[in-house]
């Protein structure tokens, strides 16, 4: 076997290095720039009204996106009610009674072959399950939207985090005389807690900025939403029609929306990134 040149092996390293620090800097100057830019054009927009007041008709002064700010937190909750639970099970029962099964297998393929599909393929689904047999839009179809895309991320993570926990904890239990569901949920599951906690974090994150299956499902509302059986308003479609339209004043209101959201998808980042850095500590 001929040996190998040091010298081309160091140039090849030292071109990878390059290349690989100039894309991390590329990917970087990019985010910087779009921060930068929604906060300069958002930050102008926020202030009481935008968090206390409806939208004003086009062209006049005033208004704000309550309702949307309150639609997102309404839609999102009943999708955490409904994605996270089931996510969770899912992921318990993976980690801890399927295991290697062949139904186990197809379920981990279905959660990789979803967490994959498209969002808006989600939202034409749901439309066309519940939105084109009730005749109408509603919150609770967007809810549904955005908890299928949330199922196999919380599922596959909690599996993960369930199967890092050490055997000996479920033996221990399990010699004590617990039974097998005790056990798991006592003491395997508070073990993993941390883990769990990021993983329900990352999904609520991976839904924030979802536009294409709330135009399928929640449409919008220029309203208060008040049932789960209308059109609610919510602040991803609303920056879409209010980007495409031509008056200033609604443009100034999707940058706006646009940086609550940055905001919010950053801090929920930071904030699994911090639970994650003290749990390994």
């Amino acid at each position: 076997m001929k040996p190998r040149n040091p010298q081309n092996r160091k140039l090849v390293d030292l071109s990878i290095r390059l290349l690989s620090g100039a894309a991390a800097l590329f990917g970087i100057a990019m985010l910087t720039w779009i921060l930068g830019t929604v906060i300069l054009k958002g930050a102008g927009s926020i202030n009481w009204e935008f968090f206390t007041e409806l939208p004003a008709p086009p062209g006049l002064p005033g208004g704000g996106l309550a309702n949307a700010i309150l639609g997102t937190l309404y839609i999102t909750f009943l999708a955490v009610l409904i994605g996270v639970p089931i996510g969770l099970a899912a992921g318990i029962w993976l980690a801890e009674f399927g295991k290697d099964s062949k139904l186990a297998e197809a379920v981990r393929f279905g959660s990789n072959l979803l967490m994959g599909t498209p969002s808006i393929i989600i939202g034409v689904f749901v439309f066309v399950i519940l939105v084109a047999t009730t005749g109408h839009f509603s919150g609770v179809a967007g809810a549904i939207a955005l908890a299928i895309i949330m199922l196999p991320v919380v599922a596959r993570t909690a599996e993960d985090m369930l199967v890092l926990v050490p055997s000996a904890l479920r033996e221990a239990a399990l010699a004590l005389g617990v039974p097998r569901w005790k056990a798991t949920l006592g003491v395997v599951f508070c073990a993993a807690k941390t883990g769990l906690l990021t993983g329900t974090l990352l999904a609520i994150a991976r839904v924030s900025g979802e536009t294409a299956p709330l135009l399928f499902t929640a449409l919008n509302s220029p309203y208060w939403p008040s049932t789960v059986n209308e059109p609610t308003a919510n602040l991803t479609v609303t920056i879409y029609n209010y980007a495409m339209s031509p008056y200033d004043d609604w443009q100034a209101l999707a940058w706006g929306a646009s940086l609550l959201i940055a905001v919010s998808v950053l801090g929920t980042t930071v904030l699994t990134r911090t639970i994650l850095w003290y749990r390994s500590r």
